[in-house]
């Protein structure tokens, strides 16, 4: 199975999943009136969204790159998690208002029964495969959008078990436990969005990479013909990551020696770095650099 169809495969499988996820906790919830659960219901509910978006997003960074994209279409990944951020945090706003009605003084009878336990339990079962599969592909094709999506389900995992919580203090008479498990979920999934935030807009603006750089220079300067390194600019887009390099050589070599060096410069870095596109421009040495370079 190709990288492309093995992640279309975990994206599609993981929004059966949270669409599932959602119907059940939808009726256990409303059945049972528990805000607890009901926003759990909400909350898996953009998942659902998160994950159709992850799906699409997949699709079209597989793309290659055309005439209005000449770097590929590997951002729509990136875009399509900072979007799901967006999502996330109108469920954080909903949940919040409705917790703080009901510890305002608003009570709703909350039943309590093996149904509202087993919903959840079965939540977290799902939750941690679908996280475990997604970060796994993940990691694999350095995906951005299916890693946003794992911590989507990873998330969930925590949420449920504090809702669990609520469910249980409920249950000894405390109704509290109820809307206090509910903004509980809300803090989680707001920690989680604004990671996911953080991660997604650094690529969004061409942040370098931490440590990349050092790499590639460390390599470069390891070669025997590359007098100098003068500049290394890195980017990501999607799982792809795109390497503009500028060496030096010596002025006194022909374009054919100039033009092989280059080539051994970007075969030597994607030895080292999976799906990079680099590009080496080669400059003469200045003539002071070239006398101390020569044995």
């Amino acid at each position: 199975m190709d990288g492309t169809r093995e992640k279309k495969v975990v994206a599609l499988t993981s929004l059966v999943a949270a669409v599932l996820l959602t119907l059940f906790k939808a009726i256990v919830g409303v059945a049972t009136g528990s805000l607890g659960i009901l926003s759990e219901a909400a909350h898996s509910g953009l998942d659902s969204a998160a994950a159709l978006m992850t799906y699409f997003a997949v699709s079209i960074s597989a793309k290659p790159a055309d005439d209005s994209h000449h770097y590929g279409h590997g951002k729509f990944e990136s875009f399509s998690a900072l979007f799901e951020v967006v999502l996330l945090l109108l469920t954080c706003c909903w949940i919040i208002y409705r917790a703080a009605y009901r510890l305002a003084g608003h009570r709703v009878e909350v039943e309590v029964n093996v149904w509202s336990f087993a919903v959840m339990g079965i939540a977290i079962v799902v939750d941690i495969t679908r996280s475990q599969a997604l970060m796994r592909v993940a990691r694999r094709y350095g995906s951005q959008a299916l890693e946003a999506d794992a911590l989507h389900f990873q998330s969930d995992i925590y949420s449920s078990l504090v809702v669990i919580f609520g469910l249980i203090f409920t249950k000894a008479g405390f109704p509290v436990g109820d809307p206090l498990a509910a903004l509980g979920v809300s803090i989680l999934v707001m920690i989680a969005s604004v990671r996911l935030a953080m991660r997604s807009s650094q690529v969004l603006l061409d942040r370098a990479p931490s440590g990349v750089e050092d790499h590639i220079r460390k390599i470069l300067t390891s070669l025997p013909r590359v007098l100098e390194v003068r500049k290394i600019r890195v980017r990501d887009a999607g799982t792809q990551m795109f390497v503009d390099v500028t060496i030096a050589v010596d002025g006194h070599m022909s374009l054919d020696e100039s033009h092989a060096v280059a080539d051994e410069s970007e075969r030597q870095i994607a030895a080292v770095i999976s799906n990079v596109d680099v590009t080496i421009h080669v400059e003469p040495a200045t003539q002071a650099l070239f006398l101390n370079e020569r044995p």
